[in-house]
């Protein structure tokens, strides 16, 4: 699919730079607006607004939403007033709030003067939400009725008001104080055994919604929860102020995941995309989770320093280091991926750490027997008879095999256990995810290995 589309992009480029406007725009105007985005991150700034002109107003509006802020701002600055007026007539006031925040000062004046004076009110009002709220996603173009209404009012009220909403197929029923007291879908509607039926008496009065006050991930997760289309957002008194629909809910989770997957690289997380980014930026992001593990390091050298006598008096010790530090690094990394992939899901809380960490130990004691048996056949058939090193004793082995086994244990205990503890005093449970766990892993892992070795050899 990836390929085809390449191929009709570069088809399109050469139809933009062969000039054969009325060609290319036959075929745009048959093209997705998500698709017709994507084109215009191959153009330079004097063919985004020679392409963009050749759309329809709608699907220009359409497309003007799904653009990189780079390219909305170019057209924004080259827009005659007239166009920019066009444009933002046809968006919804929640894509238009997201531009708004996106652009510059300057630009974001401009929009705000040429937007009518609705919408102007509306952007304000849900730019004054916190960033990451349900009210900073939310949008006010939604259904509303009353419950006196019968179905047959209900249905005109949609069809009269419907084309600017943003969905119709969900209605929302509210007193004139617009307090929030029911639902009807669409379907509802339409199979009422008769038009003079109350919409009171059809509708479903047990709501779930959200406060405008509401973490955007939370909202995203209610929506995947009960796989509704849209979300009512309301006030502190149950009044309704706007809904959250499905499709930016999608895009929530996919910034939430993009998040917790740079954090749990050691990366600060980015906004712009990978192609986007400089190398300076690409820099500045990564350098200081690379500091702080670099300087977190020094413990584990600190450790190995302590015992440089026993490396000294059985340098085959020295051998086994790497193996006993990546096998706890990846134990401990397997637990807090699954443990911060479960908070994320909201199937942990901190209430079922101890029921999570006794599950972990008892998977760790079977993962390090396993790892033990298999490591103490590997060093005495390969390491001491293969390849003929007799400085690795039976004893030797035991105690890289009871190493093994023990930093397993902790691996998957501080892996388990970090990540909860995080998300308990407020942090990102992501933080402390392979990298971070992995220093702790590996100092941990030396210490008990050298403890190990002094008690049992007697170096």
């Amino acid at each position: 699919m990836a390929e085809r589309f390449e191929i009709v992009e570069k088809a399109l480029l050469k139809l933009l730079e062969d000039k054969k406007y009325a060609t290319l725009r036959d075929i745009l105007v048959t093209m997705n607006p998500m698709d017709v985005a994507g084109l215009f991150d191959g153009l330079d700034e004097k063919q985004i607004p020679l392409m963009f002109r050749l759309l329809p107003k709608e699907q220009a509006a359409e497309t003007f939403v799904e653009m990189e802020p780079d390219a909305k701002e170019i057209l924004i600055r080259g827009f005659s007033d007239n166009e920019l007026k066009e444009v933002l007539d046809e968006l919804y006031v929640d894509d238009a709030a997201d531009i708004v925040e996106e652009m510059p000062a300057n630009v974001v004046q401009r929009i705000l003067k040429h937007a009518d004076p609705e919408m102007r009110s509306s952007i304000n009002q849900i730019l004054r939400y916190p960033e990451d709220s349900a009210g900073s996603m939310m949008t006010t173009e939604y259904v509303s009725l009353r419950p006196h209404m019968t179905v047959e009012e209900a249905i005109l009220r949609i069809r009269r008001q419907g084309v600017d909403k943003e969905t119709i197929y969900t209605c929302y029923v509210m007193e004139k104080d617009r307090t929030l007291i029911g639902l009807v879908t669409v379907k509802d509607l339409l199979l009422a055994e008769d038009d003079n039926t109350k919409i009171e008496d059809i509708m479903e009065t047990n709501v779930i919604s959200v406060t405008t006050q509401t973490d955007q991930e939370e909202v995203a997760a209610m929506l995947s929860k009960y796989n509704f289309i849209a979300l009512p957002v309301v006030d502190g008194e149950n009044r309704m102020v706007g809904i959250v629909t499905f499709d930016d809910a999608m895009d929530v989770m996919q910034d939430a995941a993009t998040e917790d997957m740079e954090i749990m690289a050691a990366m600060t997380p980015s906004e712009k995309t990978y192609l986007k980014s400089t190398p300076f930026d690409l820099f500045k992001h990564r350098i200081p989770w690379l500091m702080l593990l670099m300087v977190s390091a020094t413990f584990t050298g600190m450790i190995i320093t302590s015992f440089e006598d026993a490396l000294s008096l059985l340098p085959v010790l020295t051998a086994f280091i790497p193996m006993l530090m990546d096998t706890g690094g990846n134990c401990g990394s397997q637990s807090s991926v699954t443990v911060i992939r479960a908070l994320s899901l909201d199937e942990l809380h901190f209430s079922d750490l101890l029921r999570v960490m006794w599950k972990e130990v008892r998977t760790a004691v079977l993962c390090g027997a396993a790892l033990a048996c298999v490591c103490f056949l590997k060093i005495l058939l390969v390491d001491r008879l293969l390849m003929g090193n007799d400085s690795i004793s039976l004893l030797v082995n035991g105690v890289v095999c009871l190493t093994l086994c023990v930093t397993v244990i902790m691996a998957k205990f501080v892996g388990c256990s970090l990540p909860m503890l995080a998300k308990r005093l407020g942090f990102d449970p992501a933080v402390m995810a392979s990298p971070f766990i992995t220093t702790i892993v590996d100092a941990l892992s030396l210490l008990v290995y050298f403890l190990f070795a002094k008690t049992l050899l007697g170096v």
